[in-house]
């Protein structure tokens, strides 16, 4: 007689037609129950399992957000965790670019599948829908809101450890319907070096206190040249403040990345997920301090059985 471990073993290596996915990764499977001439399988309603929800926001533009939230991504990818980036910069969007995607999502009537990245990050980003990468968005503050809800909602994340949310800069209408239409953990603020990125920066640190989330921490961006010589840093843009900057939001300053030509390179070749360096790493380190999942990483696609 089939033992329920059997089952669940089995089913978790099904792929769903079309999708190239399991079962598993894609939490559809809620229950199983063993009798003695068959088996029941319990389907949930509700898809989608999303632990941790982090948002990457800056007050301005050009201080390198969207390369912080993908190589957030990518940090705890390679710790192991399931995780997807969420592209909530409608009009702006550079997440495709970044990883080589070009390719369409797939779905049908239960919603839009995300497309994978190399190393099997789920992304979804406006641009992936577009006929062509440079076609322009040119929505007013509702449609933007929409789109990014139903990102949130249509999209078949499955069982995700952490989504990252890439918002538009400011604090406008985009990252308002994140704050309140997602169930965000917490927000990782960006910025740079210059004393005017930091003053708006802390504009953005009282938004998300009225909204009552938490600041995660601060990275701090273009923090200075990539040297060969250890040890050996230029302050580009004046000395580092992003000491000051995590102090003044009362966070952790979670890395200092810096400016290096072959991550840039990188960036326009589609291969992000090649770019290794060590303030990645303790940036992925630092996340997972500051919001940790509740029962640690998926280290494979078996099913959790609800009993």
């Amino acid at each position: 007689m089939l033992t329920e471990e059997q089952v669940k073993n089995g089913l978790g290596a099904v792929l769903v037609p079309g999708v190239m996915r399991t079962l598993g990764s894609l939490n559809l499977v809620r229950g199983i129950a063993v009798f003695a001439r068959q088996v029941e399988v319990t389907l949930p309603a509700q898809l989608n399992q999303v632990r941790q929800v982090v948002a990457v926001m800056s007050g301005k533009g050009g201080v390198g957000k969207s390369l912080v939230a993908a190589l957030s991504a990518i940090a705890l990818r390679r710790q192991g965790f399931e995780v997807g980036i969420l592209d909530a910069d409608i009009t702006g969007p550079s997440i495709p670019k970044m990883f080589g995607i070009t390719g369409q999502p797939s779905g049908n009537e239960s919603g839009i599948l995300p497309v994978l990245s190399r190393s099997g990050i789920s992304i979804m980003s406006i641009n992936l829908l577009l006929p062509g990468e440079d076609e322009a968005v040119i929505w007013r503050g509702p449609p933007i809101g929409r789109a990014i809800t139903q990102f949130w909602e249509e999209v078949l994340w499955g069982r995700l450890d952490y989504l990252v949310v890439d918002l538009p800069p400011g604090t406008a209408d985009a990252p308002l319907t994140v704050m309140q239409s997602l169930p965000v953990s917490g927000v990782v603020l960006v910025s740079t070096p210059q004393q005017l990125a930091g003053m708006v920066v802390r504009k953005a640190v009282k938004m998300v206190r009225q909204m009552n989330k938490p600041v995660l921490g601060i990275v701090e961006n273009m923090s200075y040249p990539y040297v060969p010589e250890p040890g050996k840093r230029v302050a580009v843009f004046g000395e580092s403040r992003g000491q000051e900057m995590a102090k003044a939001a009362g966070a952790l300053l979670l890395a200092q990345l810096p400016v290096d030509p072959n991550l840039a390179r990188l960036c326009d070749e589609g291969n992000i997920e090649q770019y290794e360096a060590e303030a990645v790493a303790r940036l992925g380190e630092s996340l997972t301090a500051a919001v940790p999942v509740p029962t640690g990483p998926h280290r494979d696609d078996r099913l959790a059985v609800d009993r």
